[in-house]
């Protein structure tokens, strides 16, 4: 069922509008680093893996600028679609990663990386990521405390993405709030 969450373009437009609520908030607080005022600076992304028809305006990456001369600096508020500088979508690295860890009937990993394009390479990195550096990160010690403790950091961000399915009743509201969470901290 995950794959086909995927092929649903309102999953990337839903996605697309916490984005901009998230660009909202943060653009209403003052720059980091001097305190002056922000202002959007946007820019179009091109991310790896859909498998529907991605609306342009939806590819949007938001992000704010310093209006402070001096300063200029640039200020990217959190992301449901996009996570960092990864080029592929955020949620497509969850489900890749979600049958990467429960290797579930019909679906080998050869197949998934052939329907999204996604290399060897590429998944050993998400892997790598998840096992390594996410269960240290600051942003997971900050969201840690806010779910079951059931979720081992071991099976992220598989144990994490079926908490939510499960919690929501739903795989694709499942994956939408899982995603609000990562990115807000917010339930």
């Amino acid at each position: 069922m995950l794959p086909e969450l995927l092929q649903k373009a309102n999953l990337f437009h839903i996605l697309f509008v916490f984005d901009e609520q998230l660009a909202c908030k943060t653009k209403a607080g003052r720059c980091p680093f001097c305190c002056d005022i922000l202002d959007w600076g946007n820019y179009p992304r091109k991310p790896r893996g859909e498998l529907c028809k991605v609306a342009d305006e939806d590819m949007i990456r938001f992000s704010l600028c310093c209006r402070n001369p001096n300063c200029r600096r640039r200020t990217k508020p959190p992301s449901c679609r996009f996570f960092g500088r990864k080029v592929y979508w955020s949620c497509v690295i969850l489900v890749v990663m979600a049958f990467r860890q429960n290797r579930p009937h019909g679906h080998s990993a050869a197949k998934l990386r052939e329907k999204l394009g996604v290399s060897h390479q590429t998944i050993a990195r998400w892997i790598r990521y998840f096992r390594e550096e996410f269960p240290s990160s600051d942003q997971w010690k900050r969201l840690r405390g806010k779910v079951v403790g059931t979720i081992k950091d071991s099976q992220l961000p598989s144990n994490l993405l079926r908490h939510f399915a499960d919690e929501c009743r739903s795989e694709e509201k499942g994956m939408v709030k899982c995603l609000w969470f990562l990115a807000s901290g917010l339930l």
